[in-house]
């Protein structure tokens, strides 16, 4: 009965869904919106507490190994730890789906509940925008990927679920990343609720900024989950491969960054109208792209769902629709949005304005080279883009990013003097001067990319935390604090990443037992293979003993077999210090007794992960901050 009440659930989710469109229509067109506002809230607050049961009890079905459900025999085993059976529910197409259309109605339930300042009439059109979106998707779950749909005989046990996906990551990368996504589908929603009922202004803005920057936030620590389970996970020793699905959630997130300083400046200084409302539809253009090309079929990727390619084709008719008619709606009624309040190009606005336009054009370089190879294979021609094209083509504009993160914050709002520029960056650019100096003469030779990404990083380093200067530091706001430990990040991460390029160490070696090899500053050397057996796997372990300096660590990586269903996976063993990471990997044996290992000495590679989190810690501290102060001027 458990699967019976979760499709009810769905499909009372989705008639709630079409009366919320239905109720603010007839509010918006007839009724008046002081007629239906209150029952529109209600109803997309009741939308989403049924999805939410919907969700929950899939997982309870995973949970308790019901093989009479098609999805559950597919993807589960009843000899798998809980913490498997429950990130199982949503660790594959159907699953996935139901949690993303959950988080989407618990979004816009949580926009009835909470939002106070927008206009009313524009409220009523925003949930009404964010109904359509929930019900193309509950149809798609309904007609095209039931989760609870039964199988007529049940096997004695399930097929189980895919080893890379055994790990706890799966319980924090995909909620993380749909949550971030949904978050923009909130954003988009506002714009279109703006545009509908001609309200883009400060207020529309500042009821929109809260959630883009909470998406921002998820976005950022979904991708930097992803990146550090990718790393671990799969044993090749690189944490971004350019593959299409890690661009497809990193496409959203370059358009999220634009879209939140976009807001930002439309919030306080009534500027960038109609930039900000363009903005709001890329970016969940974007994450509706990501969602097709993960569910489509038409890609190959250890990231992507292989499902039915009508199910894609499903997709992209919501895409069309969505995006479609957003961008209809957009040429409509772009001629009454009104322009904003000027500034002059050197102005806080006009770096953010040239911020945004670099971010711009990293994502249509993301965006051509993840979708060219796709329409050349459907012309025949079978070619791929990788991280050649992309390092090449994207980076010196990130490096010309980074420039500008460490010029705008010091500039003032409005108008300012581009002659007293050169005194407050004169720090941050003797800084970057002197580590470039340093590392030309004392490094070994390296590329010009990382050369030039290690210089900037310590600039800007410096420079984001030059606004909390002359301050009053118990005085000043919380977002003034996210801004600086947000750009902080950056600045950590890109250090990470050069490093990375630039110093790593690699060894592939074949060893007897006993036997030794260097890497980096380590001896490591082989004391053996023995066998372990789990409650869900067996394995071959390496025994390793790693010596630095007096100093000794033992590594023990293995070559996991699964028996359901049955594979073999890499698993690595990573020793982390303060300077860097001991990366090894156990291959196979050659038949002459030797095993075959590889090992990576990766200096300050854990900065990549370090600046990811303070990045979503800076976002954290500036959306406490805005909260706080909209709290306060309510009770004022």
């Amino acid at each position: 009965m458990i699967a019976e009440a979760g499709l009810a659930a769905l499909w009372i989710a989705a008639a709630l869904a079409l009366l919320q469109i239905a109720l603010a229509a007839l509010g918006l067109r007839r009724l008046g919106v002081a007629a239906v506002g209150g029952s529109v809230r209600a109803v997309a607050i009741v939308q989403g507490v049924t999805a939410l049961l919907a969700m929950a009890a899939l997982i309870l079905l995973f949970q308790q190994s019901d093989m009479s459900v098609k999805l559950v025999a597919e993807n589960s085993h009843s000899a798998k730890p809980w913490l498997y059976k429950v990130t199982g529910a949503w660790g594959n197409h159907e699953g996935s789906m139901l949690l993303w259309v959950t988080i989407l109605g618990l979004a816009g339930g949580a926009v009835a509940l909470a939002e106070r300042r927008l206009a009313e009439p524009t409220l009523v059109a925003t949930l009404g925008a964010q109904a359509g979106i929930a019900l193309g998707f509950y149809a798609f779950l309904l007609f095209a990927s039931n989760p609870f749909a039964r199988l007529a005989e049940p096997p004695a046990d399930g097929a189980g679920l895919n080893p890379l996906l055994q790990d706890p990551g799966l319980a924090f990368h995909p909620p993380t990343l749909y949550a971030g996504y949904v978050g923009l589908s909130v954003a988009f929603s506002f714009a279109v609720g703006a545009l509908v009922t001609r309200d883009v202004g400060r207020d529309f803005a500042s009821a929109m900024r809260p959630w883009v920057l909470g998406a921002w936030i998820f976005l950022t620590l979904g991708i930097t989950a992803g990146s550090y389970w990718a790393y671990y996970e799969l044993g090749w020793g690189g944490w971004w491969f350019w593959d299409p699905v890690e661009n497809a959630s990193l496409m959203p997130w370059l358009a999220a960054t634009a879209l939140l300083h976009s807001v930002t400046v439309l919030a306080t200084r009534d500027g960038l109208r109609a930039w900000t409302v363009m903005l709001a539809v890329v970016a969940f253009s974007m994450s509706m792209l990501g969602t097709f090309l993960v569910r489509s079929g038409i890609l190959t990727s250890v990231h992507a769902f292989a499902v039915d390619p009508r199910r894609g084709a499903f997709i992209l008719v919501l895409l069309a629709l969505y995006i479609g008619g957003a961008l209809a709606l957009f040429g409509l009624r772009i001629g009454t949005v009104r322009q904003g309040r000027i500034f002059d190009p050197v102005s806080r606005e006009g770096g953010l304005v040239a911020n945004n336009l670099l971010l711009s054009v990293i994502l249509g370089v993301v965006l051509i080279g993840t979708l060219y190879p796709i329409v050349a294979a459907g012309f025949g021609v079978q070619l791929s883009v990788g991280p050649p094209f992309f390092n090449k083509a994207a980076g010196p504009i990130a490096l010309a990013l980074i420039v500008l993160m460490a010029i705008g914050p010091l500039l003032r709002w409005r108008r300012d003097e581009a002659g007293l520029l050169p005194e407050r960056l004169m720090v941050p650019v003797a800084v970057s001067g002197g580590a470039f100096a340093l590392l030309v003469v004392f490094a070994m030779p390296i590329g010009v990319l990382p050369l030039l990404g290690l210089s900037l990083a310590a600039g800007l380093a410096v420079a984001s935390v030059l606004p909390l200067v002359r301050r009053n530091l118990r005085r000043t706001p919380l977002f003034v604090w996210g801004m600086v430990v947000a750009h902080l990040g950056i600045g950590v991460s890109l250090a990470g990443m050069a490093c990375d390029a630039a110093f790593t160490s690699e060894r592939l070696v074949a060893l007897l037992p006993g036997e030794a090899t260097r890497v980096g500053p380590f001896r490591v050397t082989l004391d053996g293979i023995a066998p372990v057996v789990d409650e869900n796997w067996s394995a071959l372990q390496a025994q390793l003993t790693a010596e630095r300096d007096g100093a000794v660590l033992r590594l023990r990586p293995q070559s996991r077999t699964f028996t359901d269903p049955p594979t073999t996976t890499s698993e690595s063993a990573i020793a982390t210090r303060l300077d860097g990471q001991l990366y090894t990997v156990l291959g196979k044996p050659d038949g002459q007794g030797r095993w075959q290992l590889r090992l990576w000495w990766k200096p300050f590679v854990t900065l990549i992960w370090l600046g990811g989190a303070l990045v979503a810690l800076g976002g954290a501290l500036a959306l406490a901050g805005r909260l706080v102060r909209r709290r306060r001027e309510a009770m004022a």
